[in-house]
């Protein structure tokens, strides 16, 4: 039965690693979009994005994922049939807010004298962006995005909520399949968890001190 139990555990991490990948991949880009449009010098655009944000991170993720999957049935659209699909564009979403602001605390720490020696050197803002100061961001926002993304690990829980097959809900369909008690897969479901977060900081702290060197 232990056999059984961590092959069907292990399918449903395989949903979870998919939702973590997939965010990230749609998340870190759409963050520096976000961070951008929310220092616009433009104050409507500024302004917009910045309530975006303060809506986002103002409220439960799980109240976002339930609005993306079932609000537009109830405004009259056509619905969201795909679970899978409303976990990403909420988790996306969410997450791009949690990492602008984390993009736009790292550029801020740069120096404008940084940005006033590329253009002495004849760069122009984007390459001055790419080459002089983005290296130097990534130093500064490596800990707290380390933080958001370990929180993303334990946050892909929430699309059992919209019957997504992740983990837990695979630790819960366990239950009446094979009549164990309930906390036997979730603590097996939990081991899962810490494991994966353990490699991502193994991983993250590497990647620190390799920086700082």
């Amino acid at each position: 039965m232990f056999a059984k139990i961590i092959g069907e555990l292990c399918i449903g991490f395989l949903t979870t690693l998919e939702i973590f990948a997939l965010t990230l991949v749609f998340a870190l880009p759409l963050g520096l979009v976000v961070c951008f449009a929310a220092t616009r010098k433009f104050a409507p655009v500024r302004y917009l994005t910045r309530g975006v944000i303060w809506i986002v991170r103002g409220t439960p993720l799980m109240l976002q994922l339930l609005i993306v999957c079932y609000g537009p049935g109830l405004m009259g659209l056509p619905p969201v049939r795909e679970p899978m699909i409303a976990v990403i564009v909420a988790f996306s979403l969410n997450y791009a807010c949690y990492f602008a602001e984390i993009y736009r605390g790292g550029i801020a720490a740069v120096s404008a004298g940084q940005w006033e020696a590329g253009k002495a050197l004849g760069l122009s803002r984007g390459r001055i962006f790419m080459r002089i100061v983005f290296p130097q961001v990534i130093k500064r926002i490596l800990p707290p995005m380390s933080n958001e993304v370990i929180t993303l690990v334990k946050d892909t829980s929430l699309a059992n909520t919209i019957a997504v097959a992740e983990i837990i809900r695979c630790a819960r369909n366990l239950t009446g399949t094979y009549a164990v008690d309930i906390m036997i897969p979730l603590l097996y479901a939990g081991a899962f968890y810490l494991v994966f977060v353990g490699l991502l900081t193994v991983v993250f702290n590497r990647l620190e001190k390799k920086l700082r060197g």
